[in-house]
C-alpha cells in the first residue's frame, strides 16, 4: 500500500432513513460495486455492511444501516440498536428521503433522533431517487426536508443515473478527519464473504414473495469450501430460515420451482461477487417465531 499524502483524509459515513429510502442503492453507487443488498421490499438490510471508496487523497468507509422504524419485535429493536450504534461511531451522517414520497411521521421520528447526534456529527439531508420525479418535485422535497431539521448540507441525488453521486462523495470526504488509509487499497468491503453471500441469497429470496415475508427470512451460510480436486469451484451450503410451515411452502413454491429460481439467481450474484463457479446447496427450515426469541436471534447472527 502506498503511503498516504500528509493531508489525506479517512473516516466513516453512514446513510440513514426509513426502510426503502434508497440507502443501499446509494451505497452501491458510491462504492461502484454491489456490497449492500437492494430489494424492492422494505427492511431488507439486516447488517451494517461497509463499503470502501478509495481515492488518492482520501478513503471513505460507508456503513449501510438497516432502516430505522418503530419496532414491533425483538428483531426490530435489535436493528434499531444497530442504527444508533453506527451513528455514534461515524464522522458524517446522510439522512435519505426519497423524492417520490411525502415526508411523513417516520422521517420526523428519525430527524428527532438525528437532532441529538447533529451537535457533534454533521448530518446531510439527501433527497434520493430524483430520477423518478420532475425537477420541480425535487425542489419541493428539498424545501420540505429543510424544514424538518437544520442540515450541514442539503443535496439531491440519483443512484440510478449517477446524478450528483460524485458531488455527494466529495462533500462527505470534506467532513472526514485527516489521517492515513484505514484499509488496504484493493478492498471494497470489510464484511466476511459468508455474510455477503448470505445477504445475496436473502435478496434473491425476497424478490417476488408476499409482503409479509421479508421480515421472516434469515439466511446462514453453514459452509463454504473449495470443491475437492477442483480449484475453480466452491461448494456453498446455506440454510434459509422462516417462522412458519406456511412460509416454508411459499419460499419453496409449487414442485420446488420458486426455490430453484432463488437458487439460480443467488448463484449468479455470488459467482459475480467471488469470481468463482459455485455449487449452491440451499435448504429451507422453520425456526418458529425466531424474530421474537433472543436465543434464536443470537444463533442467526443478530
Amino acid at each position: 500500500m502506498s503511503s498516504s499524502p500528509a493531508d489525506h483524509r479517512s473516516g466513516f459515513a453512514c446513510f440513514v432513513g426509513r426502510p426503502n429510502a434508497g440507502k443501499s442503492t446509494l451505497t452501491n453507487a458510491l462504492i461502484g460495486t454491489k456490497v449492500a443488498i437492494t430489494s424492492s421490499r422494505p427492511q431488507t438490510t439486516r447488517h451494517a455492511i461497509r463499503g470502501i471508496v478509495h481515492r488518492p487523497e482520501a478513503q471513505l468507509v460507508v456503513v449501510d444501516t438497516p432502516g430505522l422504524h418503530r419496532p414491533r419485535t425483538l428483531l426490530g429493536q435489535r436493528l434499531n440498536d444497530v442504527v444508533r450504534e453506527t451513528w455514534a461511531e461515524v464522522d458524517v451522517v446522510g439522512f435519505c428521503v426519497p423524492a417520490d414520497q411525502k415526508i411523513g411521521p417516520g422521517d420526523r421520528f428519525i430527524a428527532a433522533e438525528l437532532a441529538k447526534v447533529a451537535r457533534r456529527t454533521p448530518v446531510f439531508g439527501v433527497v434520493t431517487k430524483t430520477d423518478l420525479v420532475p425537477a420541480e418535485r425535487v425542489a419541493q422535497q428539498l424545501v420540505a426536508l429543510q424544514e424538518v431539521m437544520a442540515f450541514a448540507e442539503l443535496i439531491p441525488v440519483s443512484a440510478v443515473d449517477g446524478y450528483q453521486v460524485s458531488t455527494l462523495t466529495d462533500l462527505l470526504i470534506g467532513r472526514l478527519p485527516v489521517g492515513p488509509a484505514l484499509y488496504p487499497g484493493g478492498e471494497l468491503t470489510d464484511e466476511p464473504e459468508t455474510t455477503l453471500v448470505a445477504e445475496l441469497i436473502r435478496e434473491a429470496a425476497l424478490e417476488g414473495v408476499r409482503d409479509e415475508l421479508p421480515h421472516s427470512i434469515a439466511v446462514t451460510v453453514e459452509e463454504m469450501v473449495p470443491r475437492e480436486g477442483r480449484d475453480d469451484m466452491l461448494d456453498v451450503h446455506a440454510v434459509m430460515y422462516v417462522e412458519r410451515p406456511s412460509q416454508k411452502s411459499i419460499v419453496i413454491g409449487r414442485a420446488g420451482e420458486r426455490l430453484k429460481h432463488v437458487g439460480s439467481e443467488a448463484r449468479r450474484q455470488i459467482e459475480a461477487l467471488l469470481g468463482s463457479r459455485i455449487f449452491l446447496d440451499l435448504r429451507v427450515k422453520v425456526a418458529k417465531d425466531w424474530q421474537r426469541d433472543p436465543k434464536q436471534l443470537r444463533r442467526l447472527g443478530f
